[in-house]
């Protein structure tokens, strides 16, 4: 095995098999009628503009997430990683043919996101540039951490999707399920690489700086172009719904610090049952297997 010595001066072995299936890479069909509201999430601002932010920055994102596994996938050997990997890809370039969509369809809508998504575009070409092929995809595996804590925790467990206009909700659930089935893709390609976990841990201290802090003044740029930056009351609700009650962003925060710890591996926390119930309600009417 191509490995390679740790922070502790140890070797890494093969990541150890799980549970998990293969990801299924699913071809959507969805319906952005011209009657869905500009504010289709709980008809606020804050909220809608907060995922039209994280939308604009998916289809460079996931082109860089693609193209950092893509990097090893010569190297893997085990053939339900190489499945897996395979699915991954698929998945994530469906992610961004759809997030295209979407952000075009809010850009017709008045809410600019053309402007984000060039200055993200710009960001993973400096990380292509700057950071070894390990430390993309170091990036990679921290990014899909805090994706798939926000699919399956925020998503999935809330009443986020509910609180969405009937349209949109199918677009975000479908993300979602995706984000948690291919959670530990990255992570095993990693490990099975033999990556350095202060690699690992330092990029996801750069992550967590880097991405919450990029999608707040996102925020802020789209709240301000859109005329709704000194809008308290949404600002409020959009504040207490993350941090107050019900708190999502603030409850995501264990199962956040679980990354740092030696034996951590994305299915660890297996949230598959809420991934079903999902795929139950959401995907059934709009949903097809690819050919």
């Amino acid at each position: 095995m191509n490995a390679r010595t740790t922070i502790a001066g140890t070797q890494h072995t093969p990541p150890p098999k799980t549970k998990a299936p293969i990801p299924e890479v699913r071809q959507p069909d969805f319906d952005l009628a011209e009657d869905v509201p500009k504010y289709w999430w709980d008809n606020d601002p804050a909220k809608t503009l907060l995922l039209a932010a994280l939308s604009a920055s998916f289809p460079p994102g996931e082109r860089f997430f693609i193209d950092s596994v893509r990097h090893y996938q010569k190297e893997i050997t085990d053939p339900e990683l190489k499945a897996a990997v395979r699915a991954f890809i698929g998945q994530e370039a469906h992610h961004s043919k759809e997030h295209e969509a979407l952000n075009g369809y809010m850009q017709a809508r008045g809410i600019n996101l053309k402007r984000l998504e060039r200055e993200v575009l710009w960001l993973m070409n400096v990380l292509r540039k700057r950071l070894s092929p390990e430390r993309q995809l170091a990036h990679t595996v921290a990014v899909e951490h805090f994706t798939a804590l926000m699919a399956e925790e925020f998503l999935l467990k809330y009443d986020a999707l509910e609180e969405m206009d009937p349209r949109m909700a199918p677009i975000w659930a479908w993300h979602a399920i995706e984000e948690s089935e291919h959670k530990a893709v990255a992570f095993d390609v990693y490990k099975t690489i033999g990556g350095s976990e202060f690699v690992r841990l330092t990029e996801m201290m750069v992550v967590s700086v880097l991405f919450p802090v990029s999608s707040g003044i996102h925020l802020i740029q789209l709240m301000k172009e859109d005329g709704q930056l000194f809008n308290l009351k949404s600002w409020a609700n959009g504040l207490n719904y993350m941090w107050g009650k019900p708190g999502v962003f603030r409850k995501l925060l264990p199962s956040y610090f679980k990354y740092y710890s030696p034996g951590f591996h994305p299915w660890n926390h297996d949230a598959r049952d809420l991934v079903e119930k999902a795929k139950r309600k959401w995907l059934a009417p709009v949903m097809k297997k690819a050919a």
